[in-house]
């Protein structure tokens, strides 16, 4: 027998129409006032008041501060916030955090695998940019050039 047939799977649920996963059927809360409905809503304001203090920290810094602190300061505090912002926002409301360390830890390397390509290819540029302005062949090259004609 088929689990489209069987009644006490909920296989039948997503099968066809769909609107009846979302029309309440499936709601893990029937009751608003419930203690389970009221943690997730205090969970809620509570990543809420997280990232809204480390977003008014940015402005703060970026408005009255950023003249004053020392440039490599300032782009690593911004860079640090950044990724705990980004790093809490997928925890949470992706639901990472609930994850098997196995899987978090499959997700994450190719991420910093991925950010570390990105950095080494850029500092190779560089450097081959450097070298390339640098080099005394280029240097003769620039020299010995035709001066502009003046009029």
């Amino acid at each position: 027998m088929s689990a489209h047939h069987n009644t006490d799977s909920i296989q039948h649920l997503y099968e066809g129409d769909q609107s009846k996963l979302y029309s309440g059927v499936m709601a893990h809360h029937s009751d608003i006032q419930s203690s389970e409905s009221k943690s997730q809503v205090k969970k809620i304001w509570k990543v809420f008041w997280i990232l809204l203090a480390i977003t008014i920290v940015e402005v703060v810094i970026g408005m009255f501060f950023s003249y004053s602190i020392p440039v490599f300061i300032r782009n690593t505090i911004f860079l640090a916030l950044t990724i705990f912002k980004a790093g809490y926002i997928v925890a949470i409301f992706m639901h990472l955090g609930d994850e098997f360390k196995g899987f978090i830890v499959t997700v994450l390397i190719p991420l910093f695998l991925f950010v570390w390509f990105i950095i080494a290819f850029l500092a190779d540029g560089f450097f081959w940019l450097r070298m390339n302005n640098e080099s005394p062949a280029r240097q003769n090259i620039v020299n010995s050039a035709p001066a502009p004609h003046a009029k």
